[in-house]
């Protein structure tokens, strides 16, 4: 590469450093050596350089008779500091005590108890200094005595305490579901369905276990280390102690998608039979659980809180529009299998219901005008939007004004009440037959909303409503996220989430069941405001020679809630814990 002008240095100017040097000492080094190696006169050697001849007089005899004087033209380079006094204080000690097979950290809180504050990185410095390695890994019982966690027992439904005693609990509110789970067999809901099992931990106490977490609002990440010595949640589960966090970090791996979705059929039925309301619209929607990973071979789909496409796991959801729960839920689809999750879904409600939806709600982006046709055939109502193309909207705003008309809608909450509607028929390509679409202004949007149906019954007010309505399963994915943790990855696996996803509608409908069981002010109320206000509570638990569990709700203001409620009215057997009666009561 040609230098260019501005950086050249030209030969007079490479010889002006070694016969003009800007130095000091540069200076006098040139100016001795002229006149000592060279030999050159000393007046003439003195103004060459600059110097007068009796400065240059007393600069030859400082050389001649000062050794400091010679040793400042060449000094040695030192690198970094040439001592370490704290190192060198603890020096000794930290060798004695690294010979006694402490480890940097046992050194490290000796000699603070002794007084000398040092870090862990400077210890290790020293130690490689004296030439010592690294520790081989320690036993438990080679470690020096000091304060470590507790240990807890091993979970083992075999060790289950059954003998008299008393206890104090944080997760008193959990004890509220048993009651409401009285004909609700979840027992017979596992055994329809091949779970990991072991004879510590059976498939049932395993899974009351993750639900017990899951109506907490626990998250996956690290779900029950602070919960393994508290009892309640283990006379929950039936049995002697919680299992710990790596038991329920690989009991879901166990699992594959077709036994997870047999589990969601069973519990659907069971459900189903307790008495949770099944309504006849139906609410669809995707949901992306980000994974924040390079390694795992997962597809980018968009992540709409983060307005951006991201490595994550898809996620299909249904939830019933009037009972606002949760029913449905497949995870782990690719962007080949997302059009066609509505039709497995419409078979998944055909074979547990034996009726298919009569409607179903979604956005545009879900599935294809062929899949919509598909499902006019086996005469299902949708409704969905139609995607803005800027030809569409030439076209909608070429309308003359005589073409639109104004509606009024019923809901007394809206800001924009009276808007104006293009009701029309026609034809879409892929679909066969006809289609209506209603386009509809004066919404508070700047562009037109276009809404797609087969339903040519329906009034224009009661369609725009409808479809308001279906931002209500946004609220029931955003439930999902913030209490239930939907996106806590544990693990980048799908067969994680799919189960996850599993325990998360259990949870949901038993929600649901508590909102309805309470009474008409929690009946629309999310899972956490519930858990909040009702079952966040401690209690005081008793286990009495009289086969009978008592449960002592501290006292809290929205008590007179539950006790109007009726779940604490009559002792409930607990067939998981000895068949002994539960008997909840109000401090």
């Amino acid at each position: 590469m040609p230098i260019s002008h501005r950086n050249a240095i030209t030969p007079s100017q490479d010889a002006d450093f070694f016969l003009a040097p800007g130095k000091t000492l540069h200076r006098q080094y040139k100016a001795l050596r002229a006149f000592l190696v060279d030999g050159g006169p000393s007046s003439e050697v003195a103004r060459r350089f600059g110097y007068s001849p009796g400065a240059f007089r007393v600069l030859c005899h400082q050389f001649r008779h000062d050794p400091s004087k010679r040793s400042a033209f060449f000094q040695d380079v030192k690198h970094g500091p040439q001592t370490a006094p704290l190192r060198d204080r603890v020096r000794g000690l930290a060798v004695a005590l690294r010979k006694k097979n402490l480890s940097v950290y046992d050194i490290q809180r000796e000699l603070s108890a002794a007084g000398h504050a040092i870090s862990i990185n400077a210890l290790s410095l020293l130690l490689r200094e004296e030439g010592f390695a690294r520790l081989p890994r320690r036993r438990d019982d080679e470690r020096p005595l000091t304060v470590r966690p507790e240990i807890a027992a091993v979970a083992d439904r075999g060790a289950l305490d059954l003998s008299r005693r008393s206890f104090h609990t944080r997760v008193g509110g959990l004890f509220l579901f048993v009651p409401l789970m009285k004909d609700l067999d979840l027992g017979r809901v596992v055994g329809q369905v091949d779970l990991p099992s072991s004879h510590k931990i059976p498939a049932e106490q395993a899974v009351r276990t993750l639900l017990a977490l899951k109506l907490m609002g626990k998250e996956r990440k690290s779900p029950v280390m602070d919960l393994v010595f508290d009892e309640g949640i283990a006379l929950f589960a039936g049995l002697n102690v919680v299992p710990k966090r790596s038991y329920l970090a690989a009991y879901s791996s166990r699992l594959d998608p077709q036994t997870n979705l047999q589990l969601m059929g069973a519990w659907f039925e069971e459900v189903q039979r307790k008495g949770l309301k099944r309504g006849s619209s139906i609410d669809l929607d995707f949901h992306t659980v980000p994974a924040n990973t390079q390694e795992e071979p997962l597809e980018k789909h968009y992540i709409s809180s983060r307005s951006r496409s991201q490595k994550g796991i898809l996620v299909f959801l249904a939830r019933d529009a009037s009972e606002r729960a949760l029913c449905y839920a497949q995870a782990g689809l690719t962007k080949a299998e997302q059009p066609g999750a509505i039709l497995r879904f419409v078979d998944f409600w055909r074979t547990h219901t034996g009726t298919l939806p009569a409607e179903l709600v979604f956005d545009s982006r879900l599935t294809t005008y062929e899949h919509l046709h598909q499902l006019h055939q086996q005469g299902i109502l949708f409704l969905t939007l139609r995607r803005r193309s800027r030809k569409m909207l030439g076209e909608i705003w070429s309308r003359p004004a005589s073409a639109w008309r104004r509606i009024s809608l019923n809901s007394l909450t809206r800001t924009f009440r009276t808007p104006k509607v293009l009701d029309e028929h026609l034809r879409l390509q892929g679909y066969e037959g006809e289609l209506r679409q209603v386009t509809v202004t004066d919404l508070g949007h700047e562009e037109p909303t276009v809404l797609l149906t087969n339903n040519f019954a329906i009034s224009c007010p009661a369609l725009v409503t409808r479809y308001a309505q279906r931002m209500l399963i946004e609220n029931g994915i955003s439930e999902a996220i913030q209490f239930f943790h939907l996106d806590a990855l544990s693990s980048m696996v799908g067969l994680k989430v799919d189960f996850d996803l599993q325990i998360t509608l259990m949870a949901s409908s038993l929600y649901r069941l508590l909102a309805e069981r309470i009474g008409r002010e929690y009946e629309r109320v999310q899972a956490k405001k519930l858990f909040r206000n009702l079952l966040d509570v401690s209690a005081t638990v008793v286990i009495d020679d009289h086969n009978r569990i008592t449960v002592t709700l501290d006292k809290r203001a929205h008590n007179p809630y539950l006790v109007a409620s009726g779940l604490a009215n009559t002792p409930t057997p607990m067939p998981w814990f000895a068949n002994k009666e539960l008997v909840i009561r109000f401090g």
